[in-house]
C-alpha cells in the first residue's frame, strides 16, 4: 500500500501531524491511499530538525520547526501558521499529536511528572479545541495511564471534551494489529459523536514474527553497511561485546549468568537474584520483537541482538520491526 500510495491521488481529508518526528505516523496515514485515496497531508510541525529532514524526503513535504506549547499560547500565531499550510478550507481534519514518549516513560526517567515534556499532551489538546477537527489521534506509551500521570490526561480529556468531542481511552499491543513486535500504546481518539473504539484484527497466533519482518535481510557484520541497503547496518561492538553476544544461544537465547559486564555480576551478588535477564538476549525467530526503543541499537539494553548474527539490530531492521516501509529512509 505505501508503494501503491506513491503515485496515488490525494484524497479529501486533510491530515496535520504534530510532534510529526520521522513520520511513522503520517506514513501511515498516507499508505492508506494506496488501498483508497483517503488523506492528505496537509501540515508536519517538530522541534527536531534531523527528524524534521527523514520526514521531508520520504513524505515530501518540509515540516514546520515550531514549538506546539508556544501554539498553544498564541491563537492568533496558530491561525496564521495553518493558513500558510495546506490546509484546505472547509475539507475534514483528522489532528495526529504524538507527544514525546520519554516524559512519561518509565524508561530512564527521573523526572517523572515533573519532566516539561508531560504538559505537551495538554498543549495538543488546547490546540485541537482551537481547530476544532473531525477527529484526534493520540498515541503514547502506557504508562501514560497511571496515576502518576493521570492529571495530564485528565485535564487534557476535559479539555476535548469541553470541545464538544467523544473521548476514548485505552490501551492496546500493536502486535493484535500486525506490528511485528509486543508494543503497548496508551490510545486516546476523539470525535464529535459516539463512535466504536479499535478492535484487535489478530489473535495471538497470527501475530507477525521477527522472521516475517527481517529474515530477508542480507547477513552483515557488526559495524558493517549492506552496499544495496544504505540504512542496513548495526553499530560497531567492542570484542567483548561481540564476545558476550557469541556466547548467547541463537533464537531467543539469554545471556549466561557467568557471562557479560562485571556490573552485571556484581548486580545480581547485591540483589540475590538473576537481574537484566533480557541483557544482551536475543531475539526470537518465531515471535515478534520485544518493543523496539531508542535504545534499541544497544545489545546491553535488552533483547535487542540478532536471532542468530552476532551484532544488534541494524537500523533498517529496527524501522521494519516498528512497521516503516521497507525503503525509508532516515537522516
Amino acid at each position: 500500500f505505501w508503494k501503491a500510495s506513491q503515485d496515488a491521488p490525494e484524497g479529501p481529508i486533510d491530515v496535520i501531524d504534530m510532534f510529526s518526528g520521522c513520520g511513522g505516523m503520517s506514513s501511515g496515514f498516507r499508505a492508506v491511499n494506496g488501498l483508497v485515496p483517503a488523506f492528505r497531508l496537509a501540515m508536519a510541525i517538530d522541534v527536531d530538525r534531523v527528524a524534521n529532514a527523514s520526514y521531508q524526503h520520504n513524505l515530501g513535504l518540509t515540516p514546520r520547526e515550531v514549538d506546539v506549547s508556544a501554539l498553544a499560547a498564541d491563537e492568533s500565531e496558530l491561525r496564521r501558521l495553518i493558513q500558510s499550510s495546506r490546509r484546505r478550507e472547509g475539507k475534514p481534519l483528522v489532528l495526529i499529536g504524538c507527544a514525546p514518549c520519554q516524559g512519561f516513560s518509565s524508561h530512564r526517567n527521573r523526572a517523572g511528572a515533573s519532566d516539561g515534556r508531560n504538559s505537551l499532551f495538554v498543549d495538543f489538546a488546547k490546540i485541537a479545541s482551537i481547530l476544532n477537527p473531525d477527529a484526534v489521534v493520540v498515541e503514547n506509551v502506557p504508562e501514560l495511564l497511571t496515576n502518576k500521570y493521570w492529571s495530564f490526561v485528565e485535564e487534557a480529556r476535559t479539555i476535548l471534551q469541553a470541545t464538544g468531542y467523544t473521548v476514548y481511552l485505552g490501551v492496546h499491543n500493536m502486535a493484535e494489529f500486525g506490528v511485528p513486535q509486543e508494543r503497548f500504546r496508551a490510545v486516546m481518539l476523539a470525535l464529535p459523536k459516539r463512535f466504536t473504539p479499535p478492535r484487535p484484527i489478530l489473535p495471538t497466533t497470527k501475530f507477525r514474527t521477527v522472521r516475517q519482518a527481517i529474515g530477508r535481510l542480507p547477513a552483515i557484520e557488526a559495524g558493517e553497511r549492506d552496499h544495496a541497503d544504505a540504512m542496513h547496518y548495526s553499530a560497531g561492538h567492542q570484542p567483548s561485546t561481540i564476545e558476550t553476544i557469541r556466547a548467547v544461544p541463537a533464537d531467543g537465547g539469554n545471556r549466561p549468568r557467568n557471562v557479560g559486564p562485571p556490573c552485571l555480576r556484581r548486580a545480581e551478588e547485591r540483589q540475590g537474584k538473576a537481574v537484566y535477564e533480557d541483557v544482551y538476549g536475543r531475539l526470537f525467530w518465531d515471535r515478534p520483537a520485544i518493543t523496539i526503543t531508542a535504545y534499541a541499537r544497544n545489545p546491553a539494553s535488552g533483547r535487542f541482538v540478532h536471532p542468530e548474527q552476532d551484532r544488534g539490530l541494524s537500523v533498517r531492521e529496527a524501522s521494519l520491526l516498528q512497521g516503516f516501509p521497507s525503503e525509508y529512509w532516515f537522516a
